[in-house]
């Protein structure tokens, strides 16, 4: 596989988890109770799907060498994440919250800094990305401080911040990710050119 297929699998990836992180929140806001019975399953294996999603990313070559810059090791824990959810989903029930709020946060802040490295390239949008990762990381925040003690409430709280972790992604695909066909694009000499 050459490095634009990869970088086009992995942008592709990135958008279709985009919308399905934004599906989940809407499904978990909606439907709070009737969520509580399949969140493990279903957030199990989102989250290894996303891993491997983000691995790819990460060996994939994209011209400004930012939205998969730190994905190989977030892939990484989202796979081992998923995984543990899955085998432990009876009892890790009472913690889901915890690890959805843990890993929301730590890609919020991965995005930030991500969004100021986006600024030094000169891209325009870089501030959509700061926006939507600090209103991602203030939720991820509040699942991790589980003000509602596991209620109905917290559930509606990560339905909030999956859809943000998904438009999120969406923002970090659309305005970070340029596929340049046929280019060896080294990163790092690309940057000090810019």
């Amino acid at each position: 596989m050459n490095a634009s297929t990869a970088l086009k699998i992995a942008r592709n990836g990135y958008i279709v988890m985009a919308v399905i992180f934004c599906g989940l929140g809407i499904f978990l806001m909606a439907d709070p109770a009737g969520a509580m019975k399949v969140i493990c399953v279903i957030a199990g294996l989102l989250f290894i799907a996303d891993g491997i999603i983000k691995i790819i990313g990460y060996f994939s070559r994209d011209f400004y060498c930012l939205a998969f810059q730190f994905d190989l090791g977030f892939g990484i824990l989202m796979i081992a994440m998923g995984i543990l959810i899955l085998v432990k989903r009876e009892s890790i029930l009472r913690l889901i919250f915890v690890i959805f709020g843990l890993l929301i946060l730590a890609d919020a802040l991965l995005r930030i800094q991500m969004s100021v490295e986006a600024r030094k390239f000169g891209l325009n949008l870089w501030w959509a990305i700061l926006i939507v990762a600090i209103a991602t990381g203030i939720f991820g925040m509040i699942l991790l401080i589980d003000p509602a003690g596991g209620a109905k409430l917290t559930v509606i709280f990560t339905g909030i911040g999956f859809l943000l972790e998904g438009i999120l992604k969406l923002c970090v695909a659309i305005y970070t990710v340029k596929i340049r066909e046929n280019s060896s694009v080294v990163c790092e000499d690309e940057y000090r050119e810019v």
